[in-house]
C-alpha cells in the first residue's frame, strides 16, 4: 500500500509519517492535546480560517460550536458555516435549526470535528 510522505495529498496539508500498520484516516493525522478536541477545516472553511485544523478547548455542546468559531473568525457563519455539514468522530450530526437532533451533543476531549462545505464538480 502506498502512503504519501505528506498528508497534503489527502487532507489539508502538513507533514505526516503514518504507521503502515494503521489505516490511513484523519484520526491518525491530528491529535488534540489534553483537554482539547481537534477541528478539521475542509475546502472553503480551510481557506476562510487560513488553516487546515486546530485544537479547541473541550468540552462544548454542538449548539455552541458555530458561535465559538464566529468569535474567532468574524463572518465565517454567514460565508461558510451556513452551508456546511459537520461531523463528530466521523459521524455527521444535525445541528441545523432550533430543534435539531444533535444540538446537545457534547464535543469532548479527544473528539474530532470536521467542518465540510458543499462539494461541487464540473
Amino acid at each position: 500500500m502506498y502512503y504519501p510522505s505528506s498528508a497534503s495529498a489527502l487532507i489539508c496539508g502538513g507533514s505526516f509519517n503514518p504507521d503502515p500498520a494503521l489505516p490511513l484516516t484523519t484520526s491518525n493525522m491530528v491529535k488534540a492535546p489534553p483537554g482539547h478536541f481537534s477541528i478539521l477545516y475542509f475546502a472553503a472553511a480551510s481557506t476562510f480560517t487560513a488553516k487546515p485544523s486546530e485544537h479547541l478547548p473541550a468540552a462544548i455542546k454542538a449548539r455552541h460550536l458555530f458561535a465559538v468559531l464566529e468569535s474567532k473568525y468574524p463572518g465565517i457563519s454567514e460565508k461558510v458555516l451556513s452551508s456546511c455539514a459537520v461531523s463528530v468522530n466521523v459521524k455527521y450530526i444535525d445541528i441545523e435549526g432550533d430543534d435539531a437532533a444533535d444540538l446537545d451533543l457534547l464535543i469532548e476531549e479527544g473528539d474530532e470535528v470536521a467542518i465540510i462545505p458543499p462539494v461541487s464538480s464540473g
